[in-house]
């Protein structure tokens, strides 16, 4: 912990005052953010060096579409979130008519 951080943790207690805060290593405290921070950290930042930001910005967008649109999530039922793309039945073929065939034309 550096001097400015032990500043910062110290203020309160200066002021009398109690803060409120997730404890480190709680997840149920706050389970959704603690899920996500995880996987977000052991699916790419752990892999990934970043040489600049916007390979940075590329690599964590392409990994958010990907979460979010592709990635089963077991809380859905091993489904995305959203998937990129609804299938609709395919229609059946229109029959021709006969203009359409090119009967009648001269």
């Amino acid at each position: 912990m550096s001097f400015r951080e032990a500043q910062v943790r110290e203020w309160p207690h200066w002021l009398d005052v109690r803060t409120l805060f997730i404890e480190l290593g709680s997840p149920w405290e706050n389970g959704h953010s603690e899920s996500f921070n995880g996987k977000l950290r052991s699916e790419l930042l752990d892999r990934e060096i970043f040489y600049a930001l916007r390979e940075a910005q590329v690599l964590i967008e392409w990994w958010r579409q990907h979460y979010n649109t592709v990635r089963p999530h077991s809380a859905l039922g091993y489904r995305p979130p959203a998937p990129a793309a609804w299938t609709i039945p395919a229609l059946a073929p229109l029959p021709f008519s006969a203009l359409a065939l090119g009967a009648g034309l001269n």
